[in-house]
């Protein structure tokens, strides 16, 4: 699975990892970049010149009173430090829009990534935990970028340009003071392997937070209704324990690097002072040259530092990129064959021809399973639940790859044709009404992008959703909320139907469009189904038989077999069979209501009477 930690990358792998991130990105803004290269030589340079002409400060104005000299020492620091505040603002400019736009071009080729995804890779991974995942991931990206250009750009300029520094005043004791660069180089790459294996830990439990948050957010309703605050506290408690427990050991494998690299680089410029104090006091060498020297010695020790610490922060940046590009290499499964058409839908006859079907590493779902829905008619799929109705759904759909048989529309196998074109010639409206972020009118035009807002106002007429869209505070334009959580169930589905209406397709998709609302949702909603299905292909999933009564054929479908064919009328006489079970347990139930119903009725006739 794309989402699934895997172990430390190796040497091999870092190396392929860094090449990649460069090729994608490096091509796309080296002008920036080497603009951005230029800003920080400035910046290196003129930390370089402060170190240099300490020599000159110490010698000319404070030894020798020159103030002529000193004056255009003055001149000369202040033009240095306004190029180096100009600089910083140049290069800082740049990475930032640079980084800024890898994160959005990241996410949206992400977002194209997981559209092209199959179903199966979808209902494989919790939604919640891949967007945590990703964020950080995307984010780490950039921030790998802009540490590469900083570290190597500025502070590797930097600490050359002071190493030079130091070797033009005294190259004896330049070597002396560079002796401990290799020993806390050592001691940098001993934490580097458990950073790689600590930060992934972190970013899956971090990833798992933010899938919580959202997964609480979203089930808020659920979590009240069944008092599950108390158990949801305790989860969310139990995951940020353990990730502050992962990001707390990168603080303390990072602060362990701190204490010998501090001790050596003060080891290494106290044994520089003592020995430079020795040789100006007691051999009698220049004062001022000494002075600059330890200072570029002591400015050289902030990049020299950052150098050191770059692989530690670098390999936790490594550990993200990688688990970005497991999503991105995810291969989509349903992918089209290299030769596929574009199908021809004229009659829009619908066979499925011994189909066998298992979901991955599953038993089997469908087995030589053959059904027909015949061009412009309703075909109706019953049975017990979870013996594959939904299942053909979603395969006429090409969500899913079959292990066997042929679907074929008008004679066409649609495993030939293209899923674009397949598709767009199929309406489909599911038990769950799925509202997007934005407004009605846009949610009603994901049926066909280009209809006018007319073609909606009537869609939605059709769909008996027109009036109380009219009723709503910014009518077409009212945002459905998340997950639609503006709109009651039934409103949602009616909104759902006139997407279909818009669509227009010959092939209509109906699964439990009903069996989630009330009684005069179901009604409205059954009125506007009845008209949509007129004249088109329609295959519909119904457990509420009294749905499917004047369905053509109606065909019974029990783990994962076809056990029964024929029309209502038909099956109803088999008193021994499903169909007439399933009957007799809908009849009980519409009773029932066609008595809660009665009840209702006279309640609101009695309030009438009264007010």
């Amino acid at each position: 699975m794309a989402t699934t930690p895997k172990n430390p990358l190796s040497s091999e792998e870092n190396n392929a990892i860094v090449k990649r991130v460069l090729s994608e990105n490096w091509t796309l803004y080296y002008k920036q970049y080497i603009i951005a290269f230029l800003f920080l030589g400035a910046v290196a340079a003129s930390t370089a010149f402060v170190a240099y002409i300490v020599k000159n400060i110490t010698n000319d104005v404070f030894v020798n009173q020159d103030m002529d000299a000193a004056f255009y020492i003055a001149l000369a620091i202040f033009a240095v430090f306004t190029i180096r505040g100009l600089a910083t603002y140049g290069y800082m400019n740049i990475l930032g829009r640079i980084g800024n736009n890898i994160v959005a071009r990241y996410q949206r080729r992400v977002f194209d990534h997981l559209l092209a995804l199959g179903v199966q890779f979808h209902k494989s991974n919790r939604s919640a935990y891949i967007v945590g995942q990703i964020n950080q991931n995307i984010l780490a990206m950039r921030t790998m970028m802009n540490d590469i250009v900083i570290v190597f750009a500025r502070d590797l300029f930097t600490l050359v340009a002071l190493i030079i520094v130091m070797l033009v005043q005294d190259w004896h004791m330049t070597v002396i003071s560079l002796t401990v660069m290799p020993v806390i180089i050592f001691i940098m790459s001993r934490y580097v392997k458990r950073i790689r294996k600590v930060a992934k830990q972190e970013v899956d439990l971090n990833a798992r937070v933010t899938s919580s948050l959202i997964e609480n957010s979203q089930g808020m309703e659920i979590v009240k209704a069944f008092t599950m605050e108390e158990q949801m506290e305790q989860k969310m408690l139990h995951l940020t324990e353990q990730a502050e427990i992962r990001s707390n050991r990168i603080v303390k494998l990072n602060a362990k690097t701190k204490p010998p690299t501090e001790i050596l680089a003060g080891f290494a410029i106290a044994g520089v002072v003592a020995y430079g104090g020795y040789r100006v006091a007691e051999l009698g060498h220049d004062a001022g040259g000494m002075f600059s020297f330890l200072t570029a010695a002591m400015l050289a020790y902030e990049p020299a530092r950052k150098l050191a610490s770059f692989r530690v922060a670098f390999e936790r940046s490594l550990v993200n990129a990688r688990m970005l590009y497991e999503i991105l290499d995810t291969p989509p499964r349903q992918t089209d064959k290299p030769d596929a058409t574009e199908i021809s839908i004229s009659n829009a006859e619908i066979e499925f021809k011994n189909i066998r079907f298992a979901y991955a590493e599953g038993d089997i779902v469908l087995d030589d399973v053959s059904i027909t829905a015949k061009a412009g008619k309703t075909t109706a799929l019953v049975g017990p639940s979870g013996g594959g109705k939904s299942t053909l759904i979603l395969l006429i759909q090409r969500f899913f790859d079959l292990q066997g048989g042929e679907i074929r529309i008008d004679g066409q196998n649609i495993a030939l044709k293209t899923a674009k074109s397949l598709r767009s010639n199929m309406a489909y409206v599911s038990q769950t009404a799925i509202m997007f972020e934005g407004s009605i009118l846009e949610n009603i035009r994901y049926g066909r992008p280009d209809a006018t807002d007319e073609e909606i106002h009537e869609a939605a007429k059709l769909a008996q959703a027109h009036q109380f869209i009219l009723e709503q505070p910014q009518g077409y334009d009212t945002p459905v909320g998340e997950l639609g959580g503006n709109l009651s169930g039934g409103q949602r589905q009616r909104i759902s139907i006139a997407r279909a209406f818009l669509r227009d397709a010959p092939i209509l998709l109906l699964d439990e469009a009903t069996s989630a609302l009330d009684n005069e949702s179901e009604l409205l909603v059954q009125q506007a189904l009845d008209k949509l299905v007129k004249g088109r292909t329609t295959i519909v999933i119904a457990h509420r038989l009294s749905t499917i009564r004047n369905a053509d054929k109606i065909y019974v479908i029990e783990a994962g077999r076809v056990t029964q064919e024929g029309t209502h009328n038909s099956l109803i006489r088999k008193s021994s069979g499903t169909y007439a079970r399933l009957h007799g347990i809908g009849n009980d139930k519409l009773e029932k209501k066609s008595v809660a119903r009665k009840k209702e009725t006279v309640k609101r006739f009695a309030k009438g009477k009264t007010s």
